[in-house]
């Protein structure tokens, strides 16, 4: 194995591309374990969770090799897998989960209860999420290889479709595990916050479930026009603060069946600043009764850059009775993705969802990541997919 290099965050609004440590067999606490693989990196993709990290708006620590949206080839694996081989190719869900625990045996990998020491759930390059070392890299380590990877059926047919394939780690089983949780399903209509990457996953997710009108809002002129390109009803959020009417003069109706935050804690108001419970109170004004709502946009339990003394600490002012006296449901947290991803890799080996298109993957150097964050925190339609040995792009 060359040496590794990989994607450090350095402190609030900088990440640099270091040589890090060889990837091990070993746990975060030094313990070596038989359960795990050595994969070499094809692709890692930036991720708008990342950014709320780069920008100081978490608790993570200077010298954090980022990156929890892995594909890879396996190169090594410990004494105790069974189930893979060298040189397969694999997606990596971003859910570290032991497949043991109950949640994990429950399909609720997301809050896997063994593999973190201070709260349910882990995963790769995040903070608080148990200390696993960052996928942005040319070579990473997954432990409980068996149970967390799924291996794809042909090499040379995942290679073909790699630009799609490596959304099966994150961003396409969220965007889907939103629509689903939302109650997207034949004829509904649906209405989506964020024009983002996981925005428009979440569309095309509520679209090939059989949504009748999939509507996303945003403010951002260059992602709604990209949104619209591919098939979705863009709305306009600068043009006017009354979302029941711009939707109803899409639909007919001021409510949807399903509404799904895409967006998360740094949601922005008109006024132009952060209101971080905008968007969630806007779902339950919007959603029709006894409706859903799925919420895959990322809350945090600590901000340090919160605009109000409650939002550093997770407490945000919604109109909970709201969404009570209307019999909504809602659905938070992270997202079990081995629940979703085989069947979601099925729909693009069969090209029934073209989701790098959707999403405007774009691949660049893992030496070009810094830029790929400046470029994707400013707004670009783009999906970011970092190429750590130079073999995508040929």
């Amino acid at each position: 194995m060359s040496s590794n290099r990989g994607v450090v965050y350095i402190g609030p609004g900088k990440v640099e591309v270091q040589t890090i440590e060889d990837a091990k067999l070993q746990a975060p606490d030094g313990r070596k374990i038989g359960h795990g693989v050595i994969l070499k990196v094809i692709s890692t993709n930036i991720c708008g969770s990342d950014q709320h990290m780069v920008r100081g708006r978490t608790t993570a620590e200077p010298g954090l090799v980022l990156g929890h949206e892995i594909t890879g080839e396996v190169i090594e694996k410990g004494d105790d897998v069974e189930m893979l081989e060298i040189g397969d190719i694999v997606s990596v869900p971003f859910n570290v989960a032991c497949g043991r625990c109950r949640c994990c045996r429950e399909q609720d990998t997301g809050v896997c209860l063994t593999v973190n020491p201070s709260r349910a759930g882990g995963a790769y390059g995040y903070v608080d999420m148990g200390g696993w070392i960052g996928g942005q890299a040319r070579y990473v380590m997954v432990p409980y290889a068996d149970f967390n990877l799924l291996k794809f059926p042909d090499r040379d047919r995942a290679l073909s479709k790699i630009r799609d394939l490596t959304m099966l780690s994150d961003i396409l089983p969220t965007g889907f595990h939103g629509a689903v949780k939302a109650g997207a399903g034949v004829g509904s209509v649906v209405y989506v916050a964020g024009a983002g990457p996981v925005g428009l996953a979440a569309a095309a997710s509520a679209r090939i479930l059989g949504a009748a009108v999939v509507m996303i809002g945003d403010f951002n002129k260059e992602r709604l026009d990209h949104a619209a390109r591919v098939g979705f009803e863009p709305v306009d959020l600068t043009k006017g603060d009354n979302l029941p009417e711009m939707i109803a003069q899409i639909t007919g109706s001021p409510e949807v069946d399903a509404a799904i935050d895409a967006v998360g804690f740094e949601a922005r108001g008109h006024a132009g600043g952060e209101q971080p419970a905008i968007v969630l109170n806007q779902m339950m004004q919007i959603t029709r009764a006894a409706g859903s709502v799925g919420i895959p946009g990322l809350y945090v339990t600590e901000d340090p850059g919160a605009v109000d003394d409650a939002a550093k600490f997770g407490s945000l002012s919604m109109r909970f009775g709201l969404g009570w006296a209307k019999a909504q449901s809602f659905h938070t947290g992270q997202t079990p993705v081995l629940r979703y991803n085989r069947q979601l890799m099925q729909a693009i080996l069969h090209e029934r969802l073209p989701i790098a298109d959707i999403v405007n993957a774009t691949i660049i150097p893992l030496d070009e990541a810094a830029a790929g964050y400046e470029s994707f925190d400013s707004g670009v339609a783009r999906k970011y997919v970092l190429d750590p040995h130079g073999e995508l792009a040929a």
